[in-house]
């Protein structure tokens, strides 16, 4: 059987989603935890990897094993081998050809700031923007002009799966809003896809337009130079978080 798993995690303390030689990945310790379980190695498919200190409410991966005892009992054998920071929250029987990442239609993602210094217990998941206070009309307005269907090299890196990959995505929103009338802000962004890091880089590029640093129409000029500068930012990884991964038209 195909089973379809979302599972949220504080990614602080790992070495981001992918396996890797050192072990400290969240793969890492799911797969662990099913070779426990099945006792046999299972191999688990991402919808996408998340860098190391990023977080994830709704990353989806897939697996294939006989589990004759239902979806809740899959998660209750999750939870009791699994570290706290990382919770299977749902498991659902899927179709032979669904795949995690193949069958994406698009994804979601926050990235939290916080104007001046986050408090303790908000620091492992916002980017402290110290004394630097964002003007969101510009950000807003540098958001827009990047919406659409356009090759976003210039805002992403390649690197392992992402090598190679379509550069063009359908950017379907990316706007800054302020929570209550206090220092937090988000950025929230849809897509059909996104490249490696590029969430993280179009923060950053929003930052400096919210700064002052560079101009709203500058976003465009470095977006159609499909190339990657040193003017393209990529901001820390501690304020994104991966909300939602949509697959068909219903989700």
């Amino acid at each position: 059987m195909r089973w379809k798993c979302t599972v949220a995690y504080d990614g602080t303390d790992f070495e981001g989603w992918q396996s890797q030689l050192r072990g400290n990945t969240i793969q890492d310790q799911i797969e662990s935890r099913l070779k426990t379980l099945f006792e046999r190695d299972i191999r688990v498919h991402g919808s996408g990897r998340t860098d190391s200190g990023v977080h994830a409410t709704g990353q989806v991966f897939h697996f294939d094993a006989d589990w004759k005892h239902g979806g809740d009992k899959l998660i209750r054998a999750f939870r009791a081998g699994l570290p706290e920071t990382i919770q299977v929250e749902r498991v659902e029987a899927e179709a032979d050809d669904f795949h995690a990442r193949h069958s994406a239609t698009g994804k979601r993602y926050i990235y939290r700031m916080f104007e001046g210094w986050a408090p303790p217990t908000e620091v492992r998941f916002c980017y402290s923007l110290g004394k630097r206070r964002m003007d969101l009309e510009r950000m807003n307005a540098a958001g827009k002009l990047l919406l659409g269907r356009h090759d976003f090299s210039a805002y992403g890196a390649s690197q392992g799966e992402d090598s190679g990959e379509n550069p063009v995505k359908d950017l379907r929103l990316l706007e800054v809003v302020r929570i209550g009338e206090g220092p937090r802000l988000e950025l929230r962004t849809e897509a059909s896809g996104y490249l490696y890091k590029m969430v993280r880089s179009l923060a950053g590029c929003l930052i400096d337009v919210g700064s002052g640093r560079i101009s709203v129409e500058e976003v465009v000029v470095l977006r159609d130079a499909k190339g990657r500068s040193h003017r393209v930012v990529t901001a820390p990884p501690q304020g994104l978080t991966l909300e939602h991964v949509y697959y068909g038209d219903n989700d």
